[in-house]
Parts: C-alpha cells; sequence; structure tokens
C-alpha cells in the first residue's frame, strides 16, 4: 500500500481532501482511481489506512478508514546533517540521498570556502523547492517521518544551535582519528550531529570553532571524498551501525 504525506494534522479528520503537486502526482502520475487504498502519513509519526472516494480534477477525496497509528519514527538515533553549501546542484542530491537513509534533519550552511552563496532574498524560495526534494524523496523510499530542512548563515550559526549527543566533524586534514574509534564501544546516542565542509572542506579556523564546542574531528580513511559523497557515506555508516540499515 502506498504511503503519502498529508499536513499535520489532517488524520483528525474523516475525510481528506488533498489538491496540489500531490494531487496531480496521485492521478496523473501514479493514475490512481476511487476505491484505491492508500496508507496516510503526518511527517511526525502518525498514520492510517484509507480509501479515494472520488477523483476530480482539483482535489482528491479520501476517506479515513481506521484508527490513526502512531508508529515508531524511523529507528535509530536522530541524525542531523549540517552540509556545507556546495556548488551546483550537488546539495539537491545530497538532500535527496541524504532523506533516503534516513537523516531526521538536513541544515545546508554558508561555510568560509562555499562558493555559492545564497542571499537573504534568496532563502525562502530555496529551503522550499528543498524541503519538497525532500519530501517527495520519503514519499519515494516509505519514510515514516519527513526530515527538517532547514538553513545556516554561517558554522557559527551552526555550532550555537547543534546540541546533539554525540558531535562528529568529518574533517580531511584528521590524521589520527577514524570514525570506527569513535563509534567503538559508545552506547547508541539519542542523537548525533554530523558536519561536512563544502568543496574545498572547513578551514582550520571552522574546524577549531568546531572543536572548541564539543565536536569530534574524524577521518572516513585515506580517501578524499566529494562533499556529495562524504556526508551519505557517513550516513550510511552510522544506520548501519546504530540505525536500521543493514
Amino acid at each position: 500500500m502506498r504511503r503519502f504525506f498529508v499536513p499535520p494534522g489532517s488524520l483528525e479528520r474523516e475525510i481528506i481532501i488533498i489538491g496540489g503537486e500531490l494531487h496531480h502526482h496521485m492521478t496523473r502520475v501514479l493514475r490512481l482511481k476511487a476505491g484505491a487504498p492508500v496508507l496516510l502519513a503526518d511527517g511526525e509519526g502518525h498514520e492510517a489506512p484509507g480509501t479515494i472516494v472520488q477523483v476530480g480534477k482539483e482535489s482528491i477525496t479520501i476517506a479515513r478508514d481506521g484508527e490513526v497509528l502512531a508508529e515508531s519514527a524511523d529507528s535509530g538515533p536522530a541524525i542531523t546533517l549540517y552540509q556545507g553549501v556546495p556548488k551546483g546542484d550537488k546539495l539537491e542530491l545530497i538532500l535527496q540521498k541524504g532523506t533516503e537513509l534516513g537523516a531526521a534533519a538536513i541544515v545546508p550552511f554558508q561555510a568560509d570556502r562555499s562558493v555559492s552563496r545564497i542571499g537573504q532574498e534568496q532563502r525562502s524560495s530555496k529551503l522550499e523547492r528543498w524541503q519538497r526534494i525532500a519530501d517527495e524523496a520519503a514519499r519515494q523510499s516509505q519514510r515514516i517521518s519527513l526530515p527538517r530542512i532547514s538553513f545556516a548563515g554561517s558554522l557559527n550559526e551552526v555550532l550555537k544551535s547543534a546540541n546533539q549527543s554525540l558531535k562528529l566533524l568529518l574533517w580531511e586534514e584528521e590524521r589520527e582519528t577514524r570514525l570506527r574509534t569513535v563509534l567503538a564501544g559508545q552506547p547508541p546516542p539519542e542523537s548525533i550531529a554530523v558536519i561536512v565542509g563544502p568543496e574545498g572542506g572547513l578551514t582550520e579556523k571552522e574546524a577549531s570553532q568546531a572543536r572548541e564546542t564539543g565536536f569530534v574531528p574524524v577521518s572516513l580513511g585515506s580517501r578524499i571524498l566529494r562533499t556529495e559523497t562524504a556526508g551519505l557515506a557517513i550516513l550510511s555508516i552510522l544506520q548501519f551501525h546504530w540505525g536500521d540499515i543493514g
């Protein structure tokens, strides 16, 4: 049964009406008809079965068939990926694949070496597009919850807000501490923060600031990974170690 995300609070009603892009996806792409069973989720860990009762040109009507269930959210620690803004459309790939890999939140931030600069006037439209990409990836991967997408204007903003149980800095200049060493023997934390720099990495000053606020610099090994690969690699490792992959 396909899962579709509806706005929080929608599941409280017995009749749910869907329009916009989701209506287009359900009727034009998937070609769902009246009578088709669906699973509705609010992106906050709640879901309920339903049946399409009417398909219109601009909206689709769904009758909730049962009780709203509080499903467990994606298993494992809640991982927040703080990603230095990369060039081009790499960030969209990171948002899509990071969502598929179960990131609880993804926060692009403007690093000192970020070539792409996101001005104040662009942020609203960028965030709207980024959240849409994440929502679509969550729907495709059948996640229970939606990742939170936000933006930080600098690494300092990230460091002020990061209060996770375990804080990791993926830094190519780290030569001594491997990720496996940090993870070995440690009980599963409730939450994890991971900082990944843009192309060119973080500056020494940025890395020093991160260390001062409790981030542990780690290396994934001798190979230098592209920024769009590094975050996805560490997400995969953390999900394998403590989450629901493997």
